[in-house]
């Protein structure tokens, strides 16, 4: 080590603290799992499995050709599917669907809200956007080790790094989406008298859409590349087969 710098560790404390807050909160981590697992993740894999793939492709299809109108590229995407259980990874898709599935939803049902209110409040855009600048700034894999240390391996703990993965983006443009309403439109809103959540409901997230759909489609596509990525603590699906092919 050069000489000119000091020797700092903070290995010992940070250990110290993890584990007196585990020991502390364990059950309560430990609960909340299982009902994660119980009420959300186990279900859905379940129906996922139990619906047959024929379905599952002409699901896929249709919500193709409804999006683009072309057949062809409908076709297409049904094909790619169909390959994935040429090759024997049906279930395992499964699995990686329903965890992708589980960290999107929750990652809108928090994401929209913290947009919105990070539109309606200056100190706290001041304070959440540095934060979210150094979420999207940190690799993939350090997410994993928070939830890691507190929840240990399995399901939970991927899902959660992905929702925090996923997050910053859903923030941003749900709050850009709303900030840029044109400011007549608000103002001619609030002259027919509407309150604050008429405004919200009827006037800005309508013409905010085009960027929070913007955010759900960013979200939806870093939780489908960090579930593959949280294999590495023990999530299953696609992920497996990847890590083993970097190990071999």
């Amino acid at each position: 080590m050069n000489s000119f710098f000091l020797h700092l560790s903070i290995a010992d404390w940070v250990n110290d603290v993890v584990q007196s807050f585990v020991t502390a909160h364990g059950d309560s981590f430990h609960n909340f799992s299982i009902l994660l697992l119980r009420y959300l993740l186990v279900p859905l894999e379940g129906a996922l499995r139990a619906t047959p793939a024929w379905l599952l492709l002409l699901a896929v299809g249709a919500i193709t050709w409804n999006a683009t109108r072309r057949l062809p590229i409908a076709a297409f995407f049904v094909l790619l599917l169909y390959a994935i259980g040429c090759f024997g990874l049906w279930d395992k898709l499964m699995q990686t669907l329903a965890l992708m599935l589980v960290a999107t939803v929750l990652s809108v049902l928090l994401g929209v809200p913290l947009g919105i209110f990070t539109s309606r409040s200056a100190w706290l855009r001041r304070i959440l956007l540095p934060v979210l600048d150094i979420m999207q700034t940190l690799p993939s894999f350090v997410y994993l080790i928070p939830v890691l240390m507190l929840f240990g391996l399995g399901k939970v703990p991927a899902i959660l790094a992905t929702i925090i993965y996923a997050l910053p983006p859903l923030i941003r443009l749900t709050d850009l989406g709303i900030r840029h309403v044109d400011g007549d439109v608000v103002e001619a809103a609030r002259a027919f008298g509407t309150t604050r959540w008429q405004l919200l409901v009827n006037v800005q997230l309508p013409l905010a859409r085009p960027s929070i759909m913007a955010g759900i489609n960013q979200t939806t596509m870093m939780a489908l590349s960090m579930v593959v990525i949280a294999s590495m603590i023990g999530s299953r699906g696609l992920g497996e087969d990847v890590l083993a092919g970097i190990q071999t």
